[in-house]
């Protein structure tokens, strides 16, 4: 007998789209996946402010119906902006025999855990986390998160932060699941020799020789990101080591490139990339020795794991969550304070005066990521889903 999961997402992701299609090629199983936004493929992305419309296949693989949404402005930006009255009579109508919802704070989400708690068991996933977080974090709000949480039998946790946030907000230890947070490491795995040569010869495009030491920060270049540190720091480094050459590439696009790109203004060792769609990525990755994510905030970083399947370890700052799990100091990457271009600097020393030291502590990172795969998400997934509904 097959498990009917039905599936809440606000909209087709990239990192989404292969673990659904993983989940319904499982015939133990029976999957639907309910949409309640188009996505920003046809709309601008505030961070971006442009539209974008990733290049890789992300419906294909698995039964999805796209739920009418109301709202006037839509989009998973704002709470009224995920509102589909009719979501919960469509889910009805289809009769699942388990629910997984991706996140709690859109107002289609409230009402669908409110309308099938006690009915069928409900799975949640969500990574948030209570390192750095903004704002005003009272009493009010993690009373109002206890309440969001009771609705969940189950919150499948992406890493070990993400577990210590669900346990400060209410949810027991028996409820709690380790499904590790993922990407597609196949994809950016595969063709690895055709990759690093096309890599290769985009290095050589820009100027850089194969024994300069390139640090990558493949993201949008907006405040929450920190690429200005990222720039700082990177300058004070080829000051402070003139004998040394070293290049700083970014991958992204928002708010910031002017700024940035007028900092570095005459310098042949900063490069800016603009933005490049997913099926670019594998090489992009494979353009540096380093990839750095130095956000002062971020519930995970997946650019990581993407980094690390492609070979490359990682400088973080101690606001990404994935440090927890994923940087092994000196062995996988390093960590590094968030906003403190100086520490940012004497973390990407340790690169650029030993050589060959990216290329063995990617050898690492590629083994740690091994583990953190779509297969092992949706394998723990399915057996949570099928022992709930056996257990009703």
């Amino acid at each position: 007998m097959t498990t009917r999961l039905a599936i809440v997402s606000t909209h087709p992701i990239q990192y989404n789209a292969p673990a659904f299609r993983s989940l319904a090629s499982n015939p133990d199983l029976d999957v639907r996946v309910f949409y309640e936004w188009e996505g920003p493929g046809s709309t601008i992305d505030p961070e971006f402010g442009r539209a974008v419309a990733w290049d890789i296949p992300l419906l294909e693989g698995y039964d999805h119906t796209f739920v009418p949404n109301v709202a006037r402005d839509p989009g998973s930006h704002r709470f009224r902006g995920i509102d589909n009255p009719t979501l919960v009579e469509q889910i009805r109508k289809w009769q699942p025999d388990v629910l997984l919802v991706y996140g709690w704070a859109f107002a289609s989400h409230l009402r669908v855990l409110r309308a099938f708690h006690g009915i069928i068991p409900i799975l949640f996933r969500g990574d948030s986390t209570q390192v750095n977080r903004r704002g005003v974090r009272g009493t009010a709000r993690r009373i109002f998160l206890e309440w969001v949480y009771r609705h969940a039998d189950v919150a499948l946790y992406a890493g070990s932060l993400n577990r210590d946030y669900f346990l400060a907000h209410g949810m027991r230890e028996d409820q709690l699941v380790w499904a590790p947070h993922s990407v597609d490491n196949d994809r950016f795995s595969a063709d690895a020799e055709s990759t690093e040569a096309d890599a290769k010869a985009w290095r050589a495009r820009l100027g850089i020789a194969t024994d300069e030491t390139v640090f990558l920060l493949p993201a949008k270049l907006i405040p929450i990101k920190d690429p200005a540190t990222l720039l700082d720091a990177f300058i004070e480094l080829r000051r402070s080591l003139p004998n040394h050459i070293a290049h700083l590439v970014f991958a992204g696009d928002g708010e910031l490139l002017d700024s940035l790109r007028s900092k570095s203004s005459g310098r042949s060792d900063v490069h800016f990339l603009g933005f490049q769609n997913q099926s670019n990525m594998p090489t992009v990755y494979r353009v540096a020795d380093v990839v750095v994510l130095s956000s002062l905030s971020e519930t995970w970083g997946l650019v990581v794991n993407e980094g690390m399947a492609c070979g490359r370890p990682a400088i973080v700052s101690d606001g990404v969550a994935c440090a927890k799990d994923l940087i092994n100091p000196g062995i996988t990457g390093f960590v590094f304070r968030h906003t403190d271009a100086g520490d940012l600097k004497r973390v990407m020393t340790n690169f650029v005066e030993g050589p060959g030291r990216a290329a063995a502590m990617g050898k690492e990172a590629k083994k740690l990521i091994g583990a953190w795969t779509i297969d092992a998400y949706t394998s723990v997934v399915a057996e949570v889903a099928i022992t709930r509904r056996i257990g009703r």
